[in-house]
């Protein structure tokens, strides 16, 4: 199973247009070495025109594993209903058809709406009762999520060092992204997260979000994308705006636990991170009226909105010349955004870089099995450019830890490192002293 010159069946991957390592040997995998290459290649990315990054389920796991947290998971939707066995077995199909492998939670969400509105078409009573279920089981999960914002920032209002410790790497995380010059294009940050770990590490470290939401009190979904952007005036002079650093713009794919359509508008609620389950932001009826994907829909207009919107920001922005997008736990499981991705890497001065988080799940005799993740990366990749390709795949390389501490380029201090070593090399701190060897005894 090699392409790209990549053996993937060994636990650690790095391939650049410069370096390649496959190994399955922890004792080979040398961070200090690693980072010599690593590093000014990914800073060199980074600052690419256009910059995107596409932020999965991994972020959060990662920061709650940290943390001491249990991750919000997708797992199976489980109905009592006598249907429950047809839509698990439609669910099976629709995900093996979309090669996306497992089924999870949104398949069995999509499939349970699509056999509401048929039996809603023939007038059958289990509509009702099939949609009651639906909506407790939504409930459900979002209490997971909330649940898991809750024991976060509980954890971290404690100040207790694991809580602490996986904050700190998730504002420098972000921060990796987000501190470009502000005279460059802003980072586009996409998440098919429903959670907010994003917007909270964004508060911390006073990276400014545009979306697409306007107003203060009750935020409303803008339909048309406007350019909007934060400047500032200079002390002292006027007329001569300038760009505000640490400005991105947030794409949140598959919705929000805090976005409710109302009436025939979408409004980003005062629902706080981690808030109770009893929040009167939390609507009784979640099936209509909670924005995550994917969702119940009244008639045909209104069938795939927000959401066509959203992806239609995510293709514009990232299908241009010199664009980049760094995935990060995102498990190539979402047909649509891969076909957006596809759609960049035709343009040949564009670039992927992945990073993910697997192990080898395997027992002993057995053949390696990294999950269903890798697989879907090695089908993704079968027939792209190497040469517009990086990837940090596995346990040493997907680690967020270890991906802060010695791969990312640190944010802010490129200028500064730069003019530190312009000093050095005048006073010729780096440079070898001719016969200063000999003079030694």
């Amino acid at each position: 199973m090699e392409f790209f010159g990549i053996d993937w069946t060994k636990k650690h991957i790095l391939k650049t247009n410069t370096k390649l390592v496959c190994t399955s040997e922890d004792d080979e995998v040398k961070p200090a070495e690693l980072r010599q290459e690593v590093e000014p290649w990914l800073s060199a990315i980074f600052q690419s025109e256009h910059l995107s990054v596409l932020i999965g389920s991994g972020l959060t796991s990662s920061v709650s594993f940290l943390a001491g947290v249990k991750p919000q998971e997708m797992w199976r939707l489980t109905l009592d209903h006598d249907l429950s066995e047809k839509i698990k077995e439609k669910a099976d199909e629709s995900a093996e058809e979309m090669n996306r492998g497992e089924a999870n939670i949104e398949d069995d969400i999509r499939i349970t709406l699509e056999l509401i509105n048929g039996l809603r078409i023939i007038d059958d009573e289990r509509a009702t009762t099939l949609g009651t279920e639906l909506n407790f089981k939504l409930k459900d999960f979002i209490s997971s999520i909330l649940s898991t914002e809750k024991d976060f920032f509980e954890k971290l209002s404690k100040e207790e060092s694991g809580a602490v410790k996986a904050f700190n790497l998730l504002k420098s995380f972000i921060l990796s992204f987000a501190s470009r010059s502000a005279s460059r294009e802003r980072l586009n940050v996409f998440t098919t997260n429903y959670d907010r770990f994003i917007e909270l590490a964004c508060d911390e470290t006073g990276v400014l979000l545009l979306d697409r939401f306007k107003g203060k009190i009750q935020p409303i979904f803008r339909n048309t994308r406007l350019e909007l952007d934060y400047h500032y005036n200079p002390p002292g002079i006027r007329g001569e705006p300038r760009y505000a650093e640490g400005v991105s713009r947030i794409t949140k794919l598959h919705g929000s636990i805090d976005w409710c359509f109302q009436k025939d508008k979408i409004i980003k609620t005062l629902l706080p991170f981690g808030a109770d389950n009893s929040h009167p932001s939390i609507p009784e009826n979640i099936t209509d009226q909670v924005v995550i994907y994917p969702n119940s829909s009244k008639d045909l207009e209104t069938a795939f909105y927000p959401y066509a919107e959203l992806f239609r920001d995510f293709s514009s922005s990232i299908c241009q010349p010199n664009s980049v997008i760094i995935t990060y736990g995102y498990g190539f499981g979402d047909s649509h955004i891969n076909r957006v991705i596809e759609d960049m890497l035709t343009i040949p001065s564009t670039h992927l870089v992945i990073i993910a988080w697997d192990r080898d799940y395997s027992k002993e005799d057995e053949k390696t099995n990294y999950g269903s993740g890798r697989e879907r990366i090695i089908k993704f990749l079968d027939d792209k450019n190497s040469a517009q390709c990086t990837l940090l795949i596995g346990e040493h390389f997907g680690d967020l830890e270890n991906l802060v501490e010695h791969y990312l380029p640190k944010s802010a201090i490129d200028r500064l490192t730069v003019k530190m070593q312009k000093i050095k090399d005048n006073r010729g701190q780096d440079k070898t002293i001719e016969g200063e060897d000999e003079q030694k005894p």
